[in-house]
């Protein structure tokens, strides 16, 4: 049952890691995302997937369906900045001439290593940025990404190493853009998640750097009911707290999504209109425009990648059945 198989959607080859509990389905050859995670035991899925008549969209807008990576996540005003003497200029790709969710969408990754064992089963894959010409164009320095899927039981964990390839320091951001499933029903979903503060945000919906006191989202840290919220807002997580987004469902089904809170320091919660199929919980390194705003890497998140020195960063979703009565 622990094994990785193949399959295909749309004639690109598919991964599938396989346990009792789920099958996780990884998309290597169009962005190396999770475009599915079935709930064997619960027979759902949890999040968002796309069918086979989608892939006009996916290849559009890939990051509104799975896991997907963002590099870097969120808006960047008029998509430019500076960083240690480098200009960086990334696509002017929403409204008003900025950027948003950065410049991986639908790259080619290669699959480099597949585990099995009495464990588990993972697929390792990797991405050099200096391949892909208009990555380079926007982000001159080049970047080896290799991202490891791990599926044990009911636990899948995603680590991806950052290497900085080149001879100047990096900045670098990092997210995903989550879409679980509520399974048109909100009202039976509460969603605990520790926050010390919510981020002001422009009429462009940029952050303006401000952190604001959490008012109404002060329930977040007990458990705020799904029903009839219409969420994008950028949340800082609490220092010193364990950085896990807790989704939960009445009848005591949970969804666990923990970051390591070293680099993981802010949240977006996004409902796509008012709550009905989605929940996003995105977790972010890096708070949107982090280079451009008037704080410190410490409060923004922004990883100085050094060259030819590693970052790790971990996330797990794990999914937990209700007790048996």
């Amino acid at each position: 049952m622990k094994q990785v198989t193949k399959g295909q959607w749309n004639g690109y080859d598919t991964y599938i890691l396989h346990s009792r509990e789920l099958e996780i389905t990884l998309l290597p050859r169009l962005g190396n995302n999770i475009i599915s995670i079935r709930d064997l035991v619960q027979d759902r899925d949890v999040v968002r997937s796309p069918e086979e008549d989608e892939l006009a969209f996916y290849l559009q807008k890939p990051y509104h369906f799975g896991v997907p990576l963002l590099v870097p996540p969120g808006r960047i005003h008029r998509g430019r900045f500076e960083y240690e003497g480098v200009q960086y200029q990334f696509d002017q790709n929403t409204a008003n001439d900025n950027h948003i969710h950065g410049l991986h969408r639908t790259q080619s990754w290669c699959v480099s290593d597949i585990e099995e064992d009495e464990e588990g089963c993972a697929i390792t894959t990797e991405l050099l940025t200096a391949n892909e010409e208009h990555w380079m164009a926007q982000f001159p320095v080049p970047l080896k990404l290799e991202m490891t899927f791990r599926l044990q039981n009911s636990v899948l964990s995603q680590r991806l190493r950052v290497t900085n390839l080149g001879s100047t320091p990096a900045p670098f951001g990092m997210g995903y853009h989550t879409w679980f499933l509520l399974d048109g029903k909100p009202a039976e979903w509460t969603l605990q998640l520790p926050v010390s503060g919510v981020y002001a945000q422009n009429e462009e919906q940029l952050p303006t750097g401000e952190l604001e006191p959490l008012g109404e989202w002060e329930s977040l840290n007990e458990g705020m009911n799904m029903q009839g919220r219409n969420w994008d807002t950028i949340l800082k997580a609490t220092e010193g707290q364990a950085a896990t987004a807790t989704l939960r469902r009445q009848d005591g089904y949970v969804l666990n999504y923990s970051a390591d809170e070293q680099y993981f320091k802010h949240w977006v919660l996004f409902t796509k209109g008012e709550s009905d199929q989605f929940l996003c919980i995105e977790p972010y390194t890096w708070l949107s425009d982090a280079p451009n705003l008037p704080l410190t890497d410490k409060q923004t998140g922004l990883i100085r990648l050094e060259p030819e020195q590693p970052v790790e960063l971990l996330t797990r979703i794990e999914v937990m059945a209700p007790a048996a009565e």
